[in-house]
């Protein structure tokens, strides 16, 4: 294959065709590359919301702890009141 000089046009045209070829075919990956990576990005941002809606969900139905000691603590004292009473 020879080198083909600048003074042929014939020969610029086709080097030229096969670069734009060669660039459509790389712009073709990157452009799938970048669907692929927002679909995952997608798919992630869901899995997200998924998860936040989820741990809500668990925060709304957890009993708290200081109301949880509160309970015990006035049902320790309704007791002892109550044992204190009997004894008397």
């Amino acid at each position: 294959m020879t080198i083909p000089t600048p003074s042929d046009p014939a020969a610029v045209a086709v080097e030229l065709e096969r670069l734009r070829g060669t660039m459509e075919t790389g712009f073709a990956r990157v452009d799938g590359s970048l669907a692929l990576l927002v679909q995952r990005g997608d798919q992630t941002d869901r899995a997200i919301a998924d998860h936040e809606a989820r741990l809500d969900t668990l925060e709304r139905n957890r009993w708290p702890l200081p109301s949880l000691a509160a309970l015990v603590a006035v049902c320790g004292l309704i007791f002892s009141v109550w044992q204190y009473a009997t004894r008397t």
